[in-house]
């Protein structure tokens, strides 16, 4: 027997007004934003990095467009060697738009162990990084790549688990997994400074494959830095 379709006339409003009602609540309960970076004040500064000519003024257009719709966001300013002049300029614009934001100085490797990111770095604005006292991923969040691929993070990306394959049960394997990637293994071997470094070592092996200089991530390489000539 076909449904009736006044009954089916009811209930599209009704379903209508349940899906708008389960959006605000999301937006009153969830606290999300979106993180764009931003890798310079200027044309001159934010081309140079993006090495794509007009990328500052698409990047303005749309920041003005994301504004106007009222779409949280938090910014993220990229000090390079190109906007290393600009960080006051960056905040300073931040500022203007009233957003919240983070600067990042330190650049790490590639996620395929590439050191192009590297040079980019702003010597002058390198920090000291924060004592590394452990991490929740794999047991708390995942990464996951467009393939379906997931890791404990989009750092630590091998071994992995093929969520086509495997399917959502899949993930319960990724705690055993994170706790095995931090152990101090490889380069990282009995290091006596383990206690105080900086990054995980799935960071550490990145830095590693990139053939990074050792000050810029490890404690042993700023040691031998500051011993004098």
């Amino acid at each position: 027997m076909l449904p009736d379709r006044r009954v089916q006339r009811q209930a599209a409003p009704v379903a209508a007004a349940g899906a708008a009602a389960a959006l605000e609540h999301a937006r009153k309960t969830v606290s999300l934003a979106a993180r764009p970076s931003v890798y310079g004040a200027s044309a001159a500064s934010y081309d140079a990095l993006t090495r794509r000519k007009g990328s500052f003024a698409t990047f303005q257009k749309g920041m003005a467009a994301a504004l106007e719709a009222g779409i949280p966001m938090r910014l993220n300013l990229v000090v390079t060697e190109h906007s290393a002049d600009e960080e006051a300029a960056m905040v300073a614009m931040a500022e203007n738009w009233g957003l919240e934001h983070n600067s990042y100085v330190n650049m790490a490797p590639t996620i395929y162990g590439g050191a192009e990111s590297l040079p980019a770095q702003s010597a002058k604005h390198l920090r000291q990084r924060k004592v590394f006292s452990g991490c929740n991923a794999g047991h708390t969040f995942f990464h996951s790549d467009p393939h379906g691929i997931a890791s404990i993070c989009k750092v630590g990306r091998d071994p992995n688990v093929d969520l086509i394959a495997e399917g959502v049960d899949g993930l319960r394997k990724l705690g055993a997994i994170a706790d095995s990637l931090m152990l101090r293994t490889g380069g990282c071997s009995g290091c006596q400074l383990s206690g105080s470094c900086g990054v995980c070592r799935p960071m550490a092996k990145l830095y590693q494959e990139a053939k990074a200089p050792l000050a810029s991530y490890c404690q042993h390489g700023r040691q031998k830095e500051e011993v004098p000539a």
